[in-house]
């Protein structure tokens, strides 16, 4: 008879998984520039102004080594650049003008129509989905549920081709 005995589950249950690692290390360094991104937007929303300065109050942060350096400068960088025309985009398909939106929400959907309209790279999906997942964590209670709206009418404007071709792929 063996020294280890392993104890099954109760009849019926499955046996436990062990315990998944902690979420923040299983954030992807583009996850991680998304959220610097935001923070910075955020900053940037609240007190318009040096683009520079923000980005420096940014980048002080212990943990800004371990994001995607290249794209949180394109998202930053490029959202305050093209803040008129993301609006300009997005209006369309807005219930309320862009200064009822929260600085979060507004933030948030910045991201997500620069990623559809300027990061080819970054599936349409994965685009509005990783806006959603920041606006889950820092905007209000269905703030997510908004942004996904918003984003989903979006996307066909700036990607029409790879939303064709899910939309074909999804009624097969």
């Amino acid at each position: 008879m063996s020294d280890t005995i392993k104890p099954t589950p109760p009849e019926g249950r499955p046996a436990r998984k062990p315990a998944a690692p902690p979420r923040d290390r299983a954030k992807s360094a583009r996850r991680r520039a998304r959220e610097f991104a935001l923070q910075g937007l955020y900053q940037w929303q609240l007190n318009p102004g040096d683009a520079g300065a923000v980005d420096a109050n940014i980048r002080e942060d212990e943990d800004f080594a371990r994001c995607d350096r290249g794209h949180y400068d394109a998202l930053l960088h490029g959202c305050i650049d093209q803040a008129a025309e993301l609006d300009a985009a997005l209006i369309k398909f807005l219930d309320r003008p862009v200064d009822e939106l929260s600085p979060i929400e507004h933030a948030v959907l910045w991201i997500g129509a620069y990623e559809l309209k300027h990061c080819l790279d970054v599936p349409y999906k994965v685009a509005i989905n990783e806006a959603v997942e920041l606006a889950k964590s820092f905007g209000g209670t269905d703030g997510h549920k908004y942004v996904n709206g918003v984003l989903d009418h979006l996307a066909p404007g700036l990607r029409p081709q790879e939303v064709a071709a899910a939309g074909r792929t999804a009624r097969r």
